[in-house]
């Protein structure tokens, strides 16, 4: 690895401006930003349910299960790195390839498999670890929409970023129908005429 943080404060952006990782300067206000900090807070949602899965004793796919959040939180921490890259295509940076997004598919199919067909809508609710994962899933909507901006702005968010965060919004939904089987055996449904 390059540089590595020595001191955290460098006062460098105390007049509202930033650096990126290719040495350009930016404001702090700028649309790039707003991808980069929806995707660390997807990033943080993540390792929170993954330290929530670490903590229980007895749950099915423990292993499995923090095994590909780990996983995921790499892949974010790589798109990071292609927003903090606005010219990351022409220096050959590549976050995200097809096969991490295959990877995600299977594991989609590999556990909806397992699911009972839906025949309600879900709240985002039950156990705390299942309201967290959907919570998640929420912020990785926000996530793909504030990309789009950007690549509809800018040209330069690459397909497979922009189809990852598809797809792990996907996954997400999924993987919270899985824990709320593991924590305590209950979806919450919707009901109409509530």
């Amino acid at each position: 690895m390059g540089n590595r943080l020595s001191k955290i404060y460098t006062r460098t952006g105390d007049d509202g401006m930033t650096g990126m990782a290719d040495g350009s300067r930016l404001s702090k206000s700028d649309l790039r930003f707003d991808a980069m900090g929806v995707i660390d807070y997807l990033n943080a949602k993540i390792g929170l349910i993954h330290a929530l899965i670490g903590e229980k004793n007895e749950f099915e796919h423990k292993d499995k299960l923090t095994e590909q959040l780990s996983q995921i939180q790499h892949k974010l921490f790589n798109i990071g790195g292609e927003i903090a890259l606005p010219n990351h295509a022409q220096i050959g940076y590549i976050a995200i390839t097809p096969d991490d997004i295959s990877i995600l598919e299977n594991w989609i199919d590999a556990y909806n498999n397992n699911l009972p067909y839906l025949k309600e809508f879900i709240l985002p609710a039950g156990s705390v670890t299942t309201a967290h994962t959907h919570i998640a899933r929420t912020l990785c909507r926000d996530s793909e929409r504030t990309l789009i901006r950007l690549n509809e702005r800018d040209n330069n968010v690459s397909h497979e970023t922009r189809q990852y965060i598809n797809r792990l919004s996907d996954f997400l939904f999924v993987l919270a129908r899985v824990i709320a089987r593991a924590d305590n055996g209950a979806e919450v449904f919707w009901q109409k005429d509530w």
